[in-house]
């Protein structure tokens, strides 16, 4: 069943989305009035966070370019939230017309605004599904037909992993979905974290626990850890801001600023 509005009626209006918060504070249209009012508390608290959220998109652009120049023609994309102006599609898509990209996200509006966005572009697919079940991800990738994990893929978990509680154990899902891919692959990990963050900021994160899905922050050292025995790119696991800055004028002073740390690294052909 579907609302006026094309969106499913299982969807639960009376509590904010952490995808539609994102996508509001990355100046999209689809999100509703509980997602607006969080997002204004939080932004209250943090007058910076909007920038933080640019800050990660633009780390995952960077990083989706530097998958393109090594020969990646194919994404999977999780936790995408909803796919708005430059995102991975259309960064990778100006550069490669048919590369592919699955996006996958646990909230169905997002999933339902994605589908909706996407209609007619043939290279791209759209799986509703968590995080945490990554055999059911790479299951229904595989179905989809449009990515072929023989080969070499590029896995995106941008500002998706802080989402999945320790009880959870996001190092075995890390290592199922690395034992899933080809040599030649690469993975993308942005994360929240604790180190070097104002109280103000700390006290912001808490607010998430208000949306279905309440954020863990971590340290350098658990982040890099997410990366299992990948070969880590240059500069390795660092703030976001220091990862391949487009321009040396785009770091300012304080880089740790926004929160979050950030890092790829690539599958290398196992020795013999």
């Amino acid at each position: 069943m579907l609302m006026p509005d094309g969106l499913p009626t299982e969807i639960d209006l009376t509590r904010p989305s952490a995808a539609r918060v994102y996508d509001y504070f990355l100046g999209g249209g689809h999100n509703f009035e509980i997602d607006r009012e969080l997002a204004e508390q939080i932004a209250s608290m943090t007058p910076n966070l909007a920038a933080t959220m640019r800050s990660g998109r633009e780390f995952l652009r960077r990083a989706v370019r530097v998958l393109l120049d090594a020969g990646i023609d194919q994404f999977l994309d999780i936790g995408s939230g909803i796919p708005t102006v430059g995102n991975v599609h259309e960064v990778a898509q100006a550069v490669n017309p048919t590369a592919r990209v699955v996006y996958v996200d646990i909230d169905p509006v997002a999933v339902a605004h994605s589908r909706e966005l996407l209609a007619g572009n043939e290279w791209t697919g759209v799986i509703h599904a968590d995080l945490r079940d990554p055999e059911r991800i790479l299951a229904e990738t595989r179905q989809l037909g449009l990515i072929d994990l023989s080969r070499p893929v590029g896995i995106l978990l941008a500002g998706v992993v802080h989402f999945v509680p320790d009880d959870d154990r996001p190092d075995d899902i890390l290592a199922t979905l690395r034992a899933a891919a080809a040599p030649g692959s690469f993975l993308v990990i942005s994360h929240s974290t604790f180190e070097d963050q104002p109280q103000e900021m700390l006290d912001a994160q808490r607010l998430s626990a208000r949306t279905a899905t309440e954020i863990s922050l971590r340290s350098r050292a658990q982040v890099t850890g997410f990366f299992g025995d990948w070969t880590l790119l240059e500069p390795g696991v660092v703030h976001m801001p220091l990862w391949r800055p487009d321009s040396p004028s785009d770091v300012d002073d304080h880089p740790e600023r926004f929160g979050a740390f950030g890092g790829v690294a690539r599958y290398d052909q196992p020795a013999g």
